[in-house]
């Protein structure tokens, strides 16, 4: 196949490895970079047309688990993650993921991408506007509710988007429930393995009849993209927990809210242009 010459595979390794970075460094799974690259690999490659976003999201799923597990271990090390609240967050995250794996699976490709590209936007606006006094670490506890409530939401843009769901759950953990940046970051890296994980199983069981798949797909998820990029994408994320632990909170939100603005404008405009 096309996208396993030698420059695919590179060009691969080298995104896995930017992933798995900003995976570490904004709590994220890395989707709002794989995504983009498969959907362009992809077609190039020749995949059905029909096929090209969903395949791209179920691998970019399937990446999200080693690279969120990396990262999550890291900023547990370094106390920013409450395994508690993250387990209410988790809850919510699978009934999430299994509504967003389907709705997805009924939507035309095109329709995706420009939802994918406005979410990022509109999420990256909204952190750049919003300035917060960032407030201490919360020492009452949150109520359950509004803890499910975010997994919930978390997951469903997981499994509906292919990415791992940082993107909308480390603006709500901030914005909603008033988390400190960096315990918002380690928090969600932890629900990424969660909500990637379940998303990865509805989009292998989805896909699984569906006629025409390319070769080395298991369902919507490519087998061996997913081997390849897996392990960089791992090893790069204990960096970006590095570097996030080095950087001012203020600097951490209006980087990742200018990443977003940039990532879903150009898919948003990919479509007519």
């Amino acid at each position: 196949m096309e996208f396993l010459s030698p420059q695919f595979i590179g060009l691969f390794l080298l995104v896995g490895a930017l992933a798995g970075i900003l995976a570490g460094l904004f709590g994220i799974g890395g989707g709002v970079v794989l995504v983009p690259l498969f959907i362009w690999a992809f077609s190039i490659a020749g995949f059905p047309p029909d096929l090209i976003v969903h395949i791209a999201f179920g691998t970019s799923l399937a990446i999200i688990i080693p690279t969120a597990f990396s990262a999550a271990l890291g900023h547990r090390k370094r106390g920013n993650v409450k395994s508690p609240q993250v387990i209410i967050l988790a809850a919510g995250s699978l009934l999430g993921a299994a509504l967003g794996a389907y709705l997805a699976t009924t939507l035309s490709g095109d329709v995706l991408k420009a939802l994918f590209g406005l979410m990022l936007l509109g999420v990256g606006l909204k952190l750049f506007l919003f300035h917060p006094r960032l407030p201490p670490e919360e020492t009452g506890k949150i109520p359950a509710r509004k803890l499910l409530a975010v997994g919930f939401i978390g997951g469903g843009f997981s499994a509906f988007f292919g990415i791992g769901g940082g993107v909308i759950t480390v603006p709500l953990l901030v914005i909603a429930l008033r988390q400190p940046i960096h315990l918002a970051v380690g928090n969600s890296s932890a629900l990424i393995v969660v909500s990637a994980l379940a998303g990865t199983i509805f989009y292998v069981l989805l896909g699984f009849q569906v006629p025409h798949l390319p070769s080395y797909c298991l369902g919507y998820v490519n087998v061996v993209v997913a081997t390849l990029v897996a392990p960089v994408s791992m090893v790069c994320a204990r960096l970006g927990v590095r570097l996030a632990t080095r950087i001012r909170n203020d600097k951490l939100m209006y980087g990742f809210a200018v990443f977003l603005i940039l990532i879903g404008l150009r898919m948003f405009f990919s479509l007519w242009f």
